[in-house]
């Protein structure tokens, strides 16, 4: 029996973007085309088979830095809830770039809130795996600050719950601007501890 039930929800890939260094900047540069490797997309600094962990995994890991796998290759988001973002700010767009982000995608509802472990396949059969929401932050704040003064502040707010999730390449291939990809869920109830 499968694990993962092949839904009716197909996306359109509307933009693509890389980070080609981090350190010097959070925002990406948009791409027509990505290359996916089992380390992330080829030639974008948030790739790698491991990374040192963040504030994001503190609880499990005290000590920054602590070397583990990386499961945030791919900062992906819904272009219609960046819409909703942008209009909380009072905005009539807002730029994925000043987002960091690797993918956007139109058309799969409530997408920050995809269950962890969702499969997002391309055409080629190229293959994300939903690690988990990905939370609003300060640093794409400080971007939208220096390119629209004013509204840096207005973001993390705008984007609670509306952030996008974080996924790893589960099978290599291309991602292409006007791609689909099909989402797949795994067939499992929700945790319920009580």
């Amino acid at each position: 029996m499968p694990a993962l039930v092949k839904t009716d929800y197909i996306a359109r890939v509307t933009w693509l973007g890389m980070v080609a260094d981090r350190e010097a900047a959070l925002a990406s540069g948009a791409v027509p085309r990505i290359t996916a490797g089992f380390d992330g997309p080829r030639g974008e600094d948030h790739g790698g088979l491991t990374r040192p962990s963040c504030s994001r995994v503190l609880n499990q890991y005290p000590k920054r830095g602590t070397e583990i796998r990386n499961v945030r290759q791919f900062s992906i988001l819904s272009a219609e809830e960046l819409a909703r973002i942008a209009a909380t700010m009072g905005l009539d767009s807002l730029d994925p770039a000043f987002l960091g982000a690797t993918l956007v995608l139109e058309g799969i509802p409530d997408f920050t809130h995809l269950p962890p472990s969702s499969r997002l396949q391309g055409p080629d059969g190229v293959t994300l795996t939903v690690d988990m929401e990905n939370l609003p932050c300060t640093l794409p704040a400080r971007v939208i600050e220096d390119a629209l003064p004013g509204y840096g502040k207005t973001f993390k707010p705008a984007a609670e719950g509306r952030r996008g999730v974080t996924a790893w390449v589960e099978k290599e291939g291309e991602i292409a601007l006007g791609d689909q990809m099909r989402l797949f869920i795994p067939a499992q109830r929700p945790w319920d501890p009580i």
